[in-house]
This record gives structure tokens, C-alpha cells and sequence, in this order.
């Protein structure tokens, strides 16, 4: 069940230039004792983001100045937190591409509120210090839970927590197959929200963070029809 008092006081950043959003956001958000920072434009919002220290970021993909995926990909250079994108444009595409990007979540508008909600809450949950085990050790990688950390032959992997939460379930789960369905469940709880092409492009991206060959994979092994399989070293 999830512990309320740890998503309390959590805070958030939100990037878009419709101010009427922003501000019932602003409010929505309060109810749920989350403390709402609001810009609508990019460079108002990287500062905040510098100085602030936001626990989750809001990015609206249509911004004035630069779109929100160039700033996705900006913020993902220095920053690894969460990222929500909004967006008019619900297409397939637009929503790989974020992914691709470093997005975690993607949310078309128009949106109910407390979907979003359910979706920061997931999102936050997914972060919180692992109670059980503090760190484990996969051949050459050690993913240390508590601080979102995962290093390969002793250099640091810079994974989005998306990219996080797959690696430690597979860490997790070694030499166990999992479906795409199975891996969506696990990541946003909403059964058929995101469809599997999104499971391919966050395994494709983590595949590569990790140097693994999909053609003769160390790690991440597919399974033809099935899903795919973390190979555990003896």
C-alpha cells in the first residue's frame, strides 16, 4: 500500500506556457500536499530547476522558445529526474520520441487531474528508498537502490528512473522471461495505458546505456513472441 507521508511536501516543476493550466495544476496539486512550481517559458523554467530542486518535472512538449523535447533532452544532460510530458499531439510518435528522449511518462492533453496525480504518485513511489536491500550486484553491474545508482566495470550509468525501475526488476528477477504487458504493469499500473512499442524504445535505450549488443546480448536477452530476459552471470 502506498505510504502517503512519503510523497508529502514532494515538489513539483511545471513548464507550460498555458498559465490557465498551470495555475489549476497549482491548485489540483496542493490538495495533494505537493508544493507546485509553475514557468511558461524554457529558460524561466531551467533556472527554477537549478534552484529549486524540484523532486518532478511537468514538461509541456508545445513552448515557445524551444519545443519541450529539445528541452527534455537538455534537462536529461544534467538532471535525472522524473519527467512527465504534456502534450495536444497524441500521437504515437510524438510519444516515442519523448521516451527516446528521456521522458518517463507521456500524457496527452486533455487530461483529468487525477490521472496525473496517479501518475506523479506512481512515478515518486518508484523512487523511494528500496526497504529490503540496499544494493545488488549483477556480473559487472551494481545497482545501488537507494540512491538510484548503477555502475558498469566500475563507471557510473546514467539511466532515467524509467530505464532504473526495468534494470532492478530484471535485477531483480534474473533468468525470468517478461512480456511487454507484464513490464508496463510493473512500470505505470495502468493495464494497456502505453502500447509495447514503448517497452521496445526504454529496452532499445537501456541496451545501449549498457553496451549491450542486441545481437548477442550480455544482458538483456529477447525472447521471440515472449518478451525479454535478463541473462544472470554464474
Amino acid at each position: 500500500m502506498l505510504n502517503i507521508m512519503v510523497l508529502m511536501n514532494k515538489k513539483i516543476l511545471i513548464i507550460d506556457d498555458d498559465e490557465k493550466l498551470n495555475r489549476l495544476l497549482r491548485e489540483y496539486l496542493a490538495k495533494f500536499d505537493f508544493r507546485v512550481i509553475s514557468h511558461t517559458r524554457p529558460s524561466d523554467g531551467l533556472r527554477a530547476l537549478k534552484h529549486e530542486h524540484p523532486d518532478l518535472i511537468i514538461l509541456d512538449v508545445m513552448l515557445p522558445d524551444m519545443d519541450g523535447f529539445e528541452l527534455c533532452k537538455m534537462i536529461r544532460k544534467d538532471f535525472n529526474l522524473p519527467i512527465i510530458m504534456l502534450t495536444a499531439r497524441g500521437e504515437v510518435t510524438d510519444r516515442i520520441v519523448g521516451l527516446e528522449l528521456g521522458a518517463d511518462d507521456y500524457l496527452p492533453k486533455p487530461f483529468e487531474p487525477r490521472e496525473l496525480v496517479a501518475r506523479i504518485q506512481t512515478i515518486l513511489r518508484r523512487r523511494r528508498v528500496d526497504s529490503t536491500q540496499e544494493w545488488k550486484r549483477c556480473g559487472d553491474l551494481t545497482i545501488h537502490f537507494a540512491q538510484h545508482r548503477v555502475i558498469l566495470a566500475d563507471q557510473p550509468v546514467e539511466l532515467t528512473s524509467t530505464e532504473f525501475e526495468i534494470l532492478k526488476m530484471f535485477c531483480q528477477h534474473p533468468n525470468i522471461t517478461f512480456s511487454r504487458s507484464q513490464i508496463l504493469d510493473h512500470l505505470w499500473e495502468i493495464d494497456g495505458d502505453i502500447d509495447s512499442r514503448s517497452v521496445d524504445v526504454l529496452i532499445s535505450r537501456l541496451r545501449q546505456k549498457l553496451g549491450d549488443d542486441p545481437k548477442n546480448p550480455r544482458y538483456i536477452k529477447t525472447i521471440w513472441g515472449s518478451g525479454y530476459l535478463f541473462v544472470m552471470e554464474a
